[in-house]
């Protein structure tokens, strides 16, 4: 099992920067991509950045430039710096990681518990 803590959320103003932390502990063998989704109010998720073991990003459409994510292996940690805020970035943001028990076994999906992040105008 993999545990997924988040932290760095809050109220912030338009303009404004955040930088979300999320760290992986349990029983992990190898951790593939790991990303951040955001869900909206009566919205779906959606991803908004995630990376590669390799460490190649992507990122959403409407967040190309303005967020950066980056991921620490030693340290199990996937972070997304955002700038440029704006109120549409609104949402509870997820952590999502690929974790693989062992070679010979395929990638499960984990989610940490959201963090809220609100950007007012």
């Amino acid at each position: 099992q993999v545990q997924l803590v988040e932290s760095g959320g809050g109220l912030v103003q338009a303009g404004d920067s955040l930088r979300l932390s999320c760290a992986a502990s349990g029983s992990i063998f190898r951790i593939n991509a790991m990303g951040w989704y955001r869900q909206a109010p009566g919205e779906q998720r959606e991803l908004v950045a995630a990376v590669a073991s390799s460490g190649k990003p992507t990122y959403a459409d409407s967040v190309e430039g303005r967020f950066t994510i980056s991921r620490d292996n030693a340290k199990n940690t996937v972070y997304l710096q955002m700038n440029s805020l704006k109120p549409e970035d609104t949402a509870v943001y997820y952590c999502n990681v690929q974790h693989q028990a062992s070679f010979f076994t395929p990638n499960v999906n984990y989610w940490g518990q959201g963090t809220q992040v609100t950007v007012s105008s």
